[in-house]
């Protein structure tokens, strides 16, 4: 199964990229994903399941440990998505 995820992590500040923010990228960018694609105001990434459910843990537990006070996700079975 191949899934998507959306997600944003909060408080925002336009000036400077938040630790929290700092740390999804980072999260994000070193998981087994094939596709991810990270913004000023949401983020997304793809994948195998097992992979990117293994990114959302790592992601909840070190942007809240980063001070994320919210974490807003969404996750998206990719049509013709069996790899």
């Amino acid at each position: 199964m191949r899934l998507r995820v959306e997600f944003t992590t909060e408080p925002f500040d336009l000036d400077e990229a938040p630790a929290h923010a700092v740390v999804a990228r980072e999260v994000v960018e070193a998981a087994e994903l094939d596709a991810v694609d990270v913004g000023p105001f949401g983020n997304t990434a793809e994948g195998g399941a097992e992979a990117v459910l293994a990114a959302v843990d790592a992601l909840l537990r070190r942007t809240l440990t980063a001070g994320a006070t919210r974490v807003s996700l969404q996750i998206n079975v990719v049509e013709g998505g069996d790899r």
